[in-house]
């Protein structure tokens, strides 16, 4: 699933064609009314965490990468597109196995982008109240919100935690209060080092836990767990990667998901 930062490359990549006008529009989405875009100029083209945003007078069209999905411009696949936009010159913007809605144009009115890792208008005191709010939330959970870290996805996840030493187990209210500011930071540094090395097509050269076998820190196999609510991935170190398990809590936290490491 394209994180932030690569959706970022896409509003950037489809840049010129903010201010044009749709001359042709159409696809397989049952969520979009095709009749109604054509002769509408884009006024704007936004990214906010995973969403990708065409913004026109009357709506706006927000587009879901999920897990397989991908973008073509000035250029198709064989396969049919979810989305297709048409220009002159005959320019064209194209979407395949997307998730795409028509919402309404006033996107400052829906989306919050002081939660938007990528964004210039990103609050990290904010993500921190939402993090206090939520302290039985897993640190491993906790990435993954989208209503507080948006754009972060599972490689950002487990190279967060990873950097900065905290188990996905760790309970956030756990979590001394440097570390919950770490975790934060970190989450939108890394964002950045993701956008740059990605542009540079050497993203995964970077990766220092995300599906590696063995922790470059302790030598030792990595364990490997779906984990949390969300059972995405999780690659991580036992003995580098510390849990802070409060007294109350402790001997009952690190065992309470199954982990095993590389074999």
């Amino acid at each position: 699933m394209p994180e932030g930062p690569s959706i970022v490359i896409l509003r950037e990549q489809a840049a010129g064609f903010a201010g044009r006008t749709i001359r042709a529009a159409s696809g397989n989405s049952k969520a979009v009314d095709f009749d109604t875009l054509a002769g509408r100029p884009i006024t704007a083209l936004r990214s906010w965490g995973k969403h990708f945003l065409i913004q026109l007078p009357e709506t706006a069209l927000r587009i879901h990468l999920m897990m397989f999905g991908s973008y073509r411009i000035n250029e198709r696949k064989e396969t049919s597109p979810r989305l297709s936009l048409g220009f002159d010159d005959g320019e064209e913007l194209n979407f395949y196995a997307c998730s795409v809605k028509q919402i309404d144009p006033d996107l400052d009115a829906q989306y919050d982008w002081s939660g938007d890792v990528m964004s210039d208008r990103w609050d990290p005191k904010r993500a921190l109240a939402k993090l206090r709010a939520a302290p039985d939330m897993l640190a491993c959970d906790a990435l993954l919100d989208q209503a507080i870290f948006a754009g972060v996805g599972n490689i950002i996840k487990n190279e967060v935690l990873f950097r900065i030493h905290l188990h996905p187990l760790a309970r956030i209210g756990d979590l001394p209060a440097a570390k919950l500011r770490q975790l934060v930071e970190q989450a939108r540094v890394y964002s950045f080092d993701f956008l740059k090395w990605k542009k540079a097509y050497e993203l995964k050269q970077h990766w220092l836990a995300h599906t590696r076998q063995v922790c470059p820190r302790c030598h030792i196999p990595f364990h490997r767990a779906h984990l949390g609510k969300t059972h995405r991935r999780s690659f991580f170190c036992n003995q580098c990667q510390q849990q802070y398990v409060t007294p109350a809590r402790s001997g009952s936290t690190r065992q309470s998901q199954r982990t095993q490491p590389w074999s």
